[in-house]
């Protein structure tokens, strides 16, 4: 992706205070973009965009995009990144979160569509469901409950793919999805009620680590440096336009070896406890990643010891600030 000689381009992230869109801001920002960051502050926190407060390059906007959009001046890109995304979340917010991966959608997609930008969809492994493929490729269809409790997230997604395609094939919008698998690493909330910072949390004060139903299910875990990378590469290389892409590791535990793991390497005392499995949790879920290895040139490189460091170093951080709790935004 070109700029005219001696212009900044301009990128606009939404979600920009949350996990994955603090982490992108800093990317662009390094980079040399301008960032317009956007976000209604409902799962993000301005805690992880704090350091860029005061930056000429940064601007941040509290806003909800489910409203229309307009920023004055040239925009070379938008990263649509606004979504709760973490089951806790979107079971909270269901309503916010089917608005803001439809509405929402269209409303940046409209900005692209205005002005002339390249536009990147966050959607997500859950398009997949409870895959019945596997490891799951971008030609599966995916074997979803349209009508289930994660079905709020999982076809807010779906719709908002479809409406990316649209405005793909009828105005031209230059657009691209990367489908994130399960992302982890500093800035994650303690309480979102993900895999890592549970059993994190839990092993760290000695508490019985909960694993949902026999464990036998499993996962892939990504570190947020590696996904950023994706991502970047995703938006900058010429010629992808419609073109969809898995994110995420291909190492695959079971997550009741997954959290033997973490108590070991935090030297835990902690005991397993197992409770019901949550409706429609996939049994297995792991991203055939051969498209990006193939045309980005990309595979995730942080092992997970040096990533589970990272992020345990970042959660030992805010357990501390915060008093022994979970709350960090």
């Amino acid at each position: 992706m070109t700029a005219s000689a001696g212009r900044r381009k301009t990128v606009l992230i939404t979600g920009a205070a949350g996990f994955i869109g603090s982490h992108l801001c800093d990317r662009f920002l390094a980079e040399g973009w301008k960032v317009i960051g956007m976000d209604n502050l409902i799962t993000g926190s301005m805690d992880n965009i704090a350091h860029h407060m005061g930056n000429d390059c940064f601007r941040f906007i509290k806003y909800n995009v489910t409203n229309y959009i307009h920023v004055e001046g040239r925009v070379d890109l938008i990263l649509h990144f606004a979504c709760p995304a973490s089951p806790v979340d979107y079971l909270n917010f269901p309503i916010q979160t089917l608005k803001v991966d439809s509405v929402g959608t269209m409303h940046t997609l409209g900005m692209a569509k205005e002005k002339g930008a390249r536009y990147v969809f966050a959607s997500t492994s859950e398009v997949y469901g409870d895959p019945e493929v596997h490891p799951q490729p971008e030609t599966y269809w995916g074997n979803v409950n349209s009508v289930g409790v994660r079905s709020v997230y999982d076809e807010a997604k779906r719709f908002s793919e479809a409406m990316t395609m649209a405005y793909h094939r009828t105005h031209g919008v230059d657009v691209r999805i990367v489908r994130i698998f399960n992302t982890y690493g500093p800035r994650m909330r303690l309480n979102d009620g993900r895999i890592i910072p549970n059993f994190a949390y839990q092993a760290l004060q000695g508490e019985p680590v909960t694993v949902y139903g026999d464990g036998s299910q499993t996962r892939s875990f990504c570190y947020i440096s590696d996904l950023v990378e994706g991502i970047y590469r995703t938006a900058m290389q010429d010629g992808l336009n419609g073109e969809i892409f898995n994110l995420g590791n291909t190492d695959e535990y079971a997550v009741e070896d997954f959290a033997r793991l973490i108590i070991g390497f935090l030297g835990s005392k902690s005991e397993l406890v197992h409770k019901e499995l949550p409706e429609d949790d996939p049994k297995r879920r792991c991203p055939d990643i051969t498209k990006a290895e193939t045309v980005l040139g990309w595979r995730p490189v942080v092992s997970i010891y040096e990533g589970l460091r990272q992020t345990i170093d970042f959660f030992r951080h805010t357990i501390k600030k915060n008093g022994g709790t979970k709350e960090n935004g």
